[in-house]
């Protein structure tokens, strides 16, 4: 069995979260405004949305931020542009995806970054659990929707990869440990609190607990760093388009562009590498929110107009005695965030993603332009031009490469 990785809580509270988060705040913050020159751009409006989503209870949906990403330390030093007071309520933070062989290496690392507000996120390029359909990604669109979601799945359904040869009962055994948000340890946990996301690790399910109910979700859709000289970005990949689509209610999406950065942590910069660089020039914009049945409400309208047409073609296969497996008990629907194979791989569920994550990236476009930055190349946002790269499609976080076209590209 693989060496298990899974954050331990020892007393860890939300008084634990709310510290590492708003630390890392107050020092992104000091970074920013005391050692560079930040500007932001439409930051008034996006306070006023956190202000909205500052009750929990009354919240009807989710949020995702989607920017370019231009360095390793994109998140959390752009997150500095908030004020302290901001910094200081787990429950309207973002949540991010995190490198899992990078921010969760082993276990201090993985309590850090869990506690942090970091889901574990595999890498196709590094692990055979990465993909679309892992088990983090369930979880983010439950965060997104209106928890609490209490049947967390014990094992990655949406996964290729079998399990371990070992007896699966003792791994399960090892997964109940408890939240680190609001539960002390001395109080025993189900399970149901818990996922994996290799068979092996244990994190906490987030989304199990109402406090956690239409979160805040940013993420990097180009999944890896990219520093162009005429700041283009890189095609996007889908998993925006899942949390879209899949959450209960259409979040409210609000495109970030991000500029400087690239110069803060330059993937060209020498020794010492992990030190960020300061005296630089960075900006932080926010877009307007996107419109929830303007931009999204035709692709989520097909979409669930795809779930109906597999529920039923599902249910008439129980019918018949194929196919229960899939179902849940009593019922014809999957849970959110878990997808039937026509679901996953049916053309027209793959053209949706598709549409889905090329309308995302415009709304950054269109934010990009404003910011007075020229179109970029049509062919950009395309995954073909990038399939040229060869070899750079095995980077590793330490072997950033430099692209024909003069861009630098490393995985995070």
């Amino acid at each position: 069995m693989a060496e298990d990785h899974s954050p331990y809580y020892t007393g860890h509270s939300r008084f634990a979260s709310s510290l590492v988060i708003g630390l890392s705040g107050f020092l992104c913050r000091a970074f920013l405004y005391t050692l560079n020159r930040t500007e932001t751009h439409g930051l008034d409006r996006f306070l006023r949305l956190l202000d909205e989503r500052k009750n929990v209870e009354g919240r009807t949906k989710g949020l995702i931020t989607v920017g370019n990403h231009t360095s390793v330390m994109d998140d959390p030093i752009m997150w500095g542009v908030l004020p302290f007071r901001y910094q200081w309520n787990p429950d309207n933070v973002r949540w991010t995806l995190g490198s899992y062989d990078i921010t969760f290496q082993n276990r201090a690392m993985s309590t850090f970054f869990s506690i942090g507000q970091a889901l574990p996120t595999h890498r196709n390029q590094h692990s055979p659990f990465g993909g679309l359909f892992q088990p983090t990604i369930t979880q983010a669109i439950r965060l997104l929707s209106d928890g609490p979601f209490n049947n967390p799945t014990p094992f990655p359904l949406n996964t290729n990869s079998p399990p371990p040869t070992t007896d699966a009962s003792s791994v399960a055994s090892t997964l109940d440990i408890p939240d680190p948000f609001t539960h002390p340890t001395s109080l025993p946990q189900p399970p149901t609190t818990t996922y994996t996301t290799n068979f092996v690790d244990a994190f906490p399910a987030s989304s199990a607990y109402a406090t956690r109910r239409h979160a805040w979700i940013h993420i990097f859709p180009e999944g890896r760093i990219h520093q162009h000289p005429r700041r283009e970005m890189r095609y996007f990949k889908w998993g925006v388009a899942r949390l879209i689509l899949e959450a209960d209610v259409c979040p409210d999406v609000v495109p970030v562009w991000i500029e400087g950065l690239e110069q803060v942590m330059s993937e060209s910069r020498g020794w010492p590498r992990w030190v960020p660089r300061a005296g630089k020039e960075v900006s932080v914009a926010f877009g307007e929110v996107a419109d929830a049945e303007t931009v999204f409400g035709e692709v989520r309208r097909r979409w669930n107009g795809l779930v109906r047409e597999d529920a039923r073609r599902r249910l008439e296969e129980r019918e018949r005695g194929v196919g229960e497996g899939e179902m849940e008990k009593g019922g014809e629907g999957l849970d959110v965030g878990v997808l039937s194979e026509g679901l996953k791989y049916g053309r027209e569920a793959v053209e949706l993603r598709k549409e889905t994550t090329m309308i995302v990236r415009k709304l950054v476009l269109d934010l990009r332009k404003q910011r007075g930055l020229p179109d970029e190349d049509p062919k950009a946002g395309l995954v073909e031009t990038y399939r040229e790269e060869g070899g750079s499609q095995g980077t590793t976080s330490s072997q950033p490469q430099k692209m024909k076209d003069g861009s630098w590209v490393r995985d995070d």
